[in-house]
């Protein structure tokens, strides 16, 4: 009887004839080099015009620097002292709380309506998305100029006081004095329009980030669909976008500069920090040392309202941890 012999598939597997990979040399084979070639130059950038010109006004803030970027007289906290005392800039700073109060909060309320009415839409959403959002992209300067000499002219050709002619009302000077402040109208208008699309987006992200099982949830336990939902479901869901919006919302309020310069012109009221700060460094005086004073005191008030707001809203923090 003859017997059957297999082959042996336990043996060893074998050696393979395949060349080893050999490794990538240069820029394409280096992630370090890749790193540094693409943010170089941003980097470099952000030194040049950012860090550069912050540490140069720090140190010109300690010296007194009339006429001139390279002073040599040191002067210590005389400039702090000086613009602390500055009844304009500490009255810019009173006009930077007025208009906070009205463009923060109403700029907030308008983006999140209008968020809440694109989100709704079952066509053309992209449409409209794009139409709010197309004001971002004007210059400021530009809108500042249209408010200033077709919407809020002063004179019957305007379209505002057109539009008030049709009610038997007088034509009203926005621009022209501070009382009664007509041109809070015409500044808070004109920045609500540029900046409601861009804050729109970000609140029309994080909605669409909600899950939808927690208004199924809701309506199986008979939460009513509109204030009810919005109030106990959707507002808690935006906390982190709501607190990021009031955030930017309050740093772009202390820079505000080419809505008031462009609109009030030469005007010694209504002027916030920036506008103020650009008299003192670059009008008659052209005292450069006090400026930048005003500019770190600026700069110190910005990082203290930001990290107080952050705290109250429980920025950063985590959901554990609320």
């Amino acid at each position: 009887m003859s017997t059957i012999t297999t082959p042996d598939l336990e043996g060893p597997a074998p050696a393979s004839t395949a060349a080893p990979a050999r490794p990538r040399r240069g820029l394409r084979g280096s992630a370090t080099a890749n790193f540094w070639l693409f943010t170089g130059p941003f980097l470099i950038g952000l030194a040049v015009f950012v860090y550069i010109p912050i540490g140069w006004s720090l140190w010109l803030s300690f010296f007194d620097a009339r006429f001139t970027v390279t002073p040599s007289e040191f002067i210590g906290f005389d400039n702090y002292r000086y613009m602390l005392t500055h009844d304009d800039f500490m009255g810019s700073l009173v006009t930077f709380t007025v208009f906070a109060a009205f463009i923060v909060p109403t700029t907030w309320a308008f983006s999140l309506a209008l968020a809440l009415m694109v989100n709704r839409l079952r066509f053309m959403r992209a449409f409209f998305r794009s139409v709010f959002f197309l004001p971002t992209a004007v210059s400021y300067v530009a809108a500042s100029l249209i408010w200033k000499m077709s919407i809020f002219s002063g004179v019957r050709f305007g379209l505002m006081n057109t539009v008030l002619g049709w009610f038997g009302a007088e034509n009203i000077a926005w621009l022209a004095s501070p009382e009664p402040p007509w041109y809070w109208l015409v500044i808070v208008t004109v920045r609500l329009w540029l900046q409601a699309g861009f804050f729109m987006i970000l609140f029309l992200a994080a909605l669409q980030n909600i899950p939808q099982e927690l208004y199924e949830a809701a309506a199986i336990d008979g939460a009513k669909p509109g204030w009810q939902t919005f109030r106990h479901i959707t507002l808690p869901q935006l906390r982190a976008t709501s607190t990021a919006v009031i955030l930017l919302l309050l740093v772009q309020a202390y820079q505000a500069f080419d809505e008031f310069f462009n609109l009030l012109s030469n005007a010694t009221w209504g002027r916030p920090p920036l506008v103020e700060l650009y008299y003192v460094a670059l009008g008659e005086n052209q005292d450069y040392g006090a400026g930048s004073a005003g500019a770190v005191i600026l700069t110190l008030l910005i990082c203290l309202v930001t990290l107080g707001q952050g705290r109250f809203m429980g920025f950063g923090r985590g959901e554990g941890s609320r």
